[in-house]
């Protein structure tokens, strides 16, 4: 389906579409039964969306390139077709929660709704022999499989005290293939922080980030690349990471946080999205 054409119909149609929608079976032209799902569009609904005899015509000349696979008498059929097609299956917060189990559980887990409350045990972190030459894999993962392209998003806040204090999202295949992200207290400054391991830990960061208030974190897959992007407001992205991880039909995808020189710390995550 064509991605720009699909963006503005998108555009075009941004209201609900009403109830009262019939489906319609009928014999394409290779005489097979196809349904096509039709609703009788109103003068209402095409002044709403500025549509005149003139532009609806061009639209449904522009929209008949799109291979439907089923007979669209009218404008409405066209659009409810197209957010069919186009909707991406999301899931958020408790729901979200109820779907993930630990890998390492931590000294405590409380859920609130769709926040989730974490202590972290001492001694815990995930890194891969480069350049402390030691290998640990025990710090707190809370996931759930995942297939195909996903982005995973979670705003994430914590009460860092000591050295490597750490906080954010992981994905994981085993124990020599993940990447985590979040943020990271370095001698006593916050670090927005990323570590990609295949085999050896490969470790990024941007120092300055503050530590007083919560950090947006996103990591989006494409295949087999992961994209890592965080955010003071929620708003505004910026990415910072662009990895590789080998292709895989399922990896795990969560949230991540890990104490490797502390007692233990209260991390705090909540507006936590998978959408796929």
């Amino acid at each position: 389906m064509n991605a720009l054409l699909l963006s503005l119909l998108r555009r075009a149609f941004s209201r609900p579409l009403p109830r009262s929608s019939i489906s319609r079976t009928h014999l394409n032209r290779k005489g097979r039964r196809a349904t096509a799902i039709i609703w009788r569009p109103t003068k209402k609904l095409f002044r709403e969306n500025n549509m005149n005899s003139s532009n609806r015509r061009e639209f449904l000349s522009s929209a008949s390139v799109l291979s439907c696979g089923a007979f669209c008498r009218n404008v409405a059929s066209v659009r409810h077709l197209l957010w069919a097609a186009a909707s991406k299956p999301e899931l958020s917060g408790k729901a979200l929660f109820a779907k993930m189990k630990w890998f390492n559980e931590p000294a405590s887990a409380k859920q609130s709704g769709d926040q989730l409350v974490v202590t972290t045990k001492p001694k815990t972190d995930y890194w891969r022999k480069t350049f402390y030459e030691y290998v640990t894999d025990n710090g707190h993962f809370f996931s759930l499989p995942v297939t195909g392209d996903f982005t995973l998003e979670s705003r994430v806040s914590g009460k860092y005290a000591a050295l490597y204090d750490q906080a954010g999202l992981m994905i994981r295949i085993d124990s020599s293939n993940w990447l985590k992200c979040g943020l990271e207290l370095v001698d006593g400054i916050g670090h927005a922080s990323v570590v990609v391991t295949r085999e050896f830990s490969d470790w990024s960061t941007v120092r300055g980030i503050t530590t007083n208030e919560p950090l947006w974190w996103r990591i989006v897959r494409k295949s087999t690349s992961l994209e890592v992007l965080y955010s003071l407001d929620g708003k505004n992205f910026i990415s910072t990471r662009l990895g590789y991880l080998p292709l895989q039909a399922s990896v795990d995808a969560g949230i991540m946080c890990c104490s490797p020189e502390g007692a233990g710390f209260e991390s705090t995550f909540d507006q936590l999205h998978l959408t796929q």
